[in-house]
This record gives C-alpha cells, sequence and structure tokens, in this order.
C-alpha cells in the first residue's frame, strides 16, 4: 500500500512514517527541503533514534521524496493512485498544499479512481483534516465536490510524540521518545478496509484532544513558564526542582478534574496518563529550551488555549484552577527578547494597565471577576519576583 505524506520534517519521519513503515506502506514524503528529498531519493530509508537509555535504534525503508516546489507533477500522479493521503507540515502550511492535494483528487476522478482514501492532517491543532479539506475544497469546482464528497475522507487525528532539539551529521536520522499515540476519529474515514497497528481509532475524537491539549500542552508550559521565574533555561534544569515538578502534579490534576467531570475517563486512566507525562516531561534524554516551549505567549494566553480555556471551564463547575491561575501570572512575566510575542507583550505592559493586558490578550471581556483573579495573582507573582 502507498502512502503520500506531506512534511519529511522530524515529526513525518519519526512518528507518521515510522508507524506506517510498521504497517508496510511504501511512503512517498513530500516537501520542498531539497537535501532531505535528494537523501531520501538516493537512499530509501532513514534511522530512527530513540531519547531513552541504550538509544535504540529502528530503520526505515521503501520510502522515496518529492520536491513539490519542483515536481508538483510528481505529487498529483502519487495522490492519483495512493492508498492514504497524510500531513505533519505545520497547521499554517496546510493552505499551501491544499491545491495539489486538489489537483491530486481531480486525478483520481479523471482516472475514475473510484477506491475511497483518507486525508489525514497530523497536526499540532484541533480539526486539522477538516480544515484541510475546507481549503482543499476552495481548488475543486462542483464536479470535484462531488467526487470528493463519496470517495475522500478527512477524518480528524490527535497525535502526541515529543521530537527532542536536535543535530546531526545525517541528515535523516530522527530522535524520537518511545511514547507515541496518534488518534483518527473513525467517523469521518471514508476508507475503513484497514486499521492501522499502532494507531487508536475512536468514534469521538474531542475527548481525547482535550485531554492531550489540557495535560500535554499544559503541562509542558506549566513547566516552561515557571522555571522561566526561577531563572531555568531548559525544561530538563526545571524539572529536577521539586518545586516545579509539584507545580506541574497540580496543574495536571486540575485540569484532569475537568477532563474527568467532562467525559468517560477513569481516574485511574488520568492518573496513569499523568505519571506516565511526568515521566516523559522527565526524560533526560529530551531537553528542550524554556525559551522554545514558552514562545508565543500572548497565543498561549489566548481564549481557547491551553490556560484560559479550562481555567473558564473549570470556574464554571466550581472546580479548583489556583495552579493555572499562578501559571498565567507567571506568564505575564516572560521576558524573552529573542521571541516577537514575549516582546510585544512586555510593551504592552509598560504602554497600559494591567487590567487592559489581561483583556485584551485573554479575551475574557466578559468575566471581569476572572479578569480581576488574574490580575491579582499576577501583581502578586511580580511582587514576589523582584
Amino acid at each position: 500500500m502507498l502512502d503520500v505524506h506531506f512534511g519529511a520534517g522530524n515529526i513525518g519521519r519519526g512518528f507518521i512514517g515510522e508507524t506506517l513503515a510498521a504497517n508496510g506502506f511504501e511512503i512517498k514524503f513530500v516537501d520542498v527541503n531539497d537535501t532531505i528529498i535528494s537523501a531520501l531519493q538516493e537512499r530509501h530509508g532513514y534511522d530512527i533514534e530513540f531519547a531513552a537509555p541504550g538509544q535504540k535504534k529502528v530503520h526505515v525503508s521503501n520510502v522515496d521524496g518529492i520536491n513539490n516546489g519542483k515536481h508538483p507533477e510528481d505529487v498529483v500522479k502519487a495522490i492519483a493512485k495512493t492508498d492514504l493521503v497524510t500531513t505533519a507540515i505545520g497547521p499554517k502550511i496546510l493552505k499551501f498544499i491544499a491545491p495539489l492535494i486538489a489537483d491530486g483528487i481531480v486525478a483520481r476522478k479523471e482516472a475514475n479512481n473510484l477506491k475511497p482514501i483518507d486525508v489525514i492532517a497530523c497536526e499540532n491543532m484541533i480539526g486539522g483534516s477538516q480544515s484541510l479539506k475546507e481549503s482543499v475544497y476552495e481548488h475543486l469546482d462542483d464536479e470535484g465536490k462531488k467526487f470528493a464528497d463519496e470517495h475522500i475522507g478527512f477524518p480528524n487525528a490527535a497525535v502526541d510524540r515529543i521530537v527532542p532539539l536536535q543535530k546531526h551529521d545525517d541528515p535523516l536520522l530522527v530522535s524520537v521518545e518511545e511514547f507515541k499515540e496518534w488518534v483518527i476519529d473513525e467517523s469521518q474515514m471514508k476508507n475503513d478496509s484497514f486499521h492501522l497497528d499502532g494507531v487508536h481509532y475512536a468514534k469521538d475524537l474531542e475527548p481525547y484532544i482535550e485531554r492531550k491539549l489540557f495535560s500535554v500542552n499544559t503541562g509542558h508550559a506549566t513547566v516552561a513558564y515557571n522555571g522561566n521565574l526561577k531563572g531555568y533555561k531548559t525544561i530538563g534544569e526545571a524539572v529536577k526542582d521539586p518545586e516545579i515538578i509539584d507545580l506541574l502534579k497540580s496543574a495536571l490534576e486540575e485540569t484532569g478534574s475537568l477532563i474527568l467531570a467532562k467525559w468517560d475517563f477513569t481516574k485511574k486512566e488520568m492518573d496513569d496518563y499523568h505519571d506516565q507525562l511526568v515521566k516523559r516531561f522527565s526524560n533526560p534524554y529530551i531537553s528542550d529550551d524554556i525559551s522554545r516551549v514558552g514562545r508565543t505567549p500572548i497565543r498561549k494566553l489566548g481564549y481557547n488555549e491551553r490556560f484560559i480555556r479550562p481555567i473558564r471551564e473549570l470556574k464554571e463547575r466550581g472546580l479548583d484552577y489556583s495552579t493555572l491561575l499562578h501559571t498565567v501570572a507567571a506568564i505575564y512575566q516572560f521576558d524573552v527578547p529573542t521571541d516577537d510575542e514575549s516582546v510585544k507583550l512586555m510593551q504592552m505592559l509598560k504602554d497600559e494597565s494591567l487590567k487592559d493586558v489581561v483583556v485584551e490578550t485573554t479575551g475574557l471581556k466578559d468575566d471581569p471577576e476572572l479578569v480581576d483573579e488574574i490580575v491579582k495573582a499576577t501583581e502578586a507573582s511580580m511582587a514576589a519576583n523582584k
């Protein structure tokens, strides 16, 4: 079977590629990085190294590469006959590959290839595949849309695997953690003739997306922002501090109480998930710069993002969110000159009142009570950290 995969970066090769290869797929990686694509075309294989004791390696074979910048027609030909399309290219790039996918769908129609396929966006975003579908349909006429409605699925997916910062002499070698989770919304699939080993299929993806967002993303950021306040430069340094670990566990307990209130996970499932997450963040083979994990603080303060959304929903249910509030206060002190959003946030705090900045960044204009809580927590934190 054949998969056309957009994005030959670390997640593409080290997660999606590994999983598909283990399921017997031939993989055509599509990317504009000529160094990586040329190496794939020459070697038709690469190694994955696990960030764990022993640093075991596995070899992925039966792969090839297409430079979509130089040979878009080859991408269209590949989609015309493929069994699956996947992406791990970044949420902002999806709209730029949509025309190629649309052309591939038209090529399938013209070849009378009626075999159903799924296009799965494996991105760190909610509703990635459906968002890609909207962009693809912008490049299809009515007949093309009708064909796609009948034969092309766009099931959303949730993916989770930490890839450490790395630099190798071999451009194809990629280091990843051993843990991985890939969940696909089977209710949106068109091709149910196979299920991938190592992938979980769910009738409702939202519980898994929220569990991941409010555990992995919220937890990682909790370590970063509180670690930054204490002067640490890397996640690895921060997680050696018992106080930081206590804050991480407390934040996970708060978001976990929300997940348990909303979805059908058991308390033991959540506890096991959180215990594993603490171990993952504490893995000495996977350390990341706090400046990178904490980057784009304004985005991460957003109304539906990893802190404000769970705080809002916990408040509605009368549940504790004190550690999340403590971390939000730390975000307003994330002063990193190399990050554009951090620079902008620091300037906003100089030019405006703290209350106005909180309203502007969080979107909480209809909840003055919560805005006041954030302001008080931030003022107290700033005073304590002078």
